[in-house]
């Protein structure tokens, strides 16, 4: 019985953050209409996105890929250099490169949006 409550549970999580998004999207685009605001806001123009989606996309995912490979090495490097526990090791140094690593693909998505 506990082994379906998992999947529901995750549905109805996913099902209300989508229905929250949506709703207040809505509420505040009304409450702009309200005050007489143009609504070309929530539109970018034609040449604000000179940068593919995807190029983004795959830069920020390589980089993650990258430093998490490099994660993997350094925890190797911990384990056998200091005796630390593995199963603090890995994940704790996975966890930090990653992030490291999505902060660095932002930095490059910026600066090569900045180019333009």
């Amino acid at each position: 019985m506990e082994g379906i409550l998992i999947p529901i549970s995750f549905f109805l999580v996913m099902f209300a953050i989508t229905y929250l998004y949506f709703s207040t999207r809505n509420k505040e685009r009304l409450a702009l209409i309200e005050k007489g605001v143009d609504a070309g806001i929530f539109f970018k123009s034609k040449g604000e996105y000179d940068i593919p989606t995807w190029k983004i996309v795959l830069i920020n995912f390589a980089v993650l890929l990258i430093s998490v490979g490099v994660a993997i090495f350094l925890a190797s490097a911990l384990v056998n250099t200091f005796d630390l526990d593995e199963e603090v090791a890995y994940p704790g140094t996975i966890f930090l490169m990653a992030g490291i690593g999505l902060l660095v693909g932002f930095t490059m998505t910026k600066r090569l949006e900045k180019k333009d």
